[in-house]
């Protein structure tokens, strides 16, 4: 009785077999072991391009517009899966992610970096593992610049030139160009390549003005708390001698604005100070639109559309731009300048109206 049990199991366990090759064998390629998945049965996440994005942190509406678009962009919709990554601020997590990314064999890498100087290690890594790596924002600092695909992002120095061309303008239409101008600079996180551009176009304007002084030069690290804070203590070594605060993005100047008005002056055309800043947010511009930013330097955050640009065409065989720089615009609350000329090209400063800041995306 036992064998005849036997035998019957073993001749039904055959039957369920034949029946599982039988139908395998219409999915698999030929030369395929039962064993191997079919095409069907395929993740879905093998047919999506994965891309890793270290950025550096959520630290300014800029920020926050940039990973917006990213993560916009990026989506699986579009045939990506986007590994994302939040620094918080900090080098030593952006490296820590870079080499997540290349154990997880990602397509690509994209970083937005918090300073410029450090990666060489990490990105010789990822090139070792034949990962392109496109740098966005910020540029980067290497000693081979084969270690990164490409770059896009704002030409920050251009961005700190036109700022000043419009100053240097704004007061002689307002003929105070003789008069002396005291300066402060809320500048941004030290090393980032957006404040050595900034701080240097101003710096490099006021060499070429007798009459323009640098009191001072401080970080506020691109926050609204700490441009707040470091406006309270200027405000306390200087006082009323200060003429102009130049902020290097809007939330800091949305801090200063808060600390100078907090301590009773007045910010605009027709107050104690102006105060000038980078980005050209929503809020930045609706602050351009009544008066408290007196000049807004744009900056454009939405550089995912940019960077799939460039995945694209390395996907189909085509070369890139090492470096591209996107175009930018300026604006202003007043029209007594409509425009300012650098380096013998001429750049239109557009008036700030309620239509224009209503329909800024970030």
């Amino acid at each position: 009785m036992k064998k005849r049990m036997i035998a019957a199991l073993m001749v039904f366990c055959m039957i369920l077999t034949f029946t599982a090759c039988g139908s395998n064998s219409k999915d698999v390629n030929a030369g395929s072991t039962p064993d191997a998945k079919a095409p069907t049965d395929t993740s879905k996440s093998k047919d999506l391009i994965t891309v890793g994005f270290s950025q550096v942190g959520a630290e300014s509406d800029w920020r926050t517009a940039n990973t917006e678009s990213m993560k916009s962009t990026f989506s699986e919709a579009n045939g990506y899966e986007l590994i994302f990554d939040d620094a918080q601020q900090k080098q030593e997590n952006q490296i820590a992610a870079i080499r997540n990314f290349i154990q997880q064999e990602v397509d690509y890498i994209v970083l937005a970096p918090v300073t410029e100087t450090g990666w060489d290690t990490v990105l010789q890594e990822a090139k070792d593992a034949g990962i392109p790596v496109i740098i966005v924002d910020r540029m980067v600092n290497v000693s081979d610049d084969s270690l990164y695909t490409a770059w896009v992002g704002s030409n920050f120095e251009l961005e700190g030139k036109k700022a000043a061309a419009w100053l240097d303008a704004y007061l002689k239409a307002a003929g105070k160009d003789k008069d002396e101008v005291n300066i402060v600079d809320i500048q941004g996180t030290i090393g980032a390549s957006a404040q050595i551009g900034r701080t240097k176009g101003l710096e490099d304007a006021v060499k070429q003005h007798s009459s323009w002084k640098l009191l001072a030069k401080t970080t506020g690290e691109f926050t609204q708390a700490k441009g707040q804070e470091v406006m309270e203590s200027l405000l306390k070594q200087y006082g009323d001698k200060i003429d102009v605060v130049y902020c290097e993005n809007d939330n800091e100047a949305f801090g200063a604005i808060d600390a100078i008005e907090a301590a009773g002056y007045k910010v605009g055309v027709d107050g104690d100070m102006i105060v000038m800043s980078f980005d050209s947010t929503n809020a930045g511009l609706s602050d351009t639109l009544n008066g408290k930013i007196t000049l807004n330097t744009e900056c454009n955050p939405l550089h995912g559309p940019r960077v799939e640009e460039i995945i694209k065409d390395l996907q189909s065989g085509k070369t890139v731009d090492k470096q591209k720089y996107v175009e930018e615009g300026i604006f202003s609350f007043e029209n007594s300048v409509p425009s300012i000329k650098i380096d013998g090209v001429d750049y239109p400063v557009t008036q700030v109206t309620k239509d224009l800041a209503a329909q800024r995306a970030y």
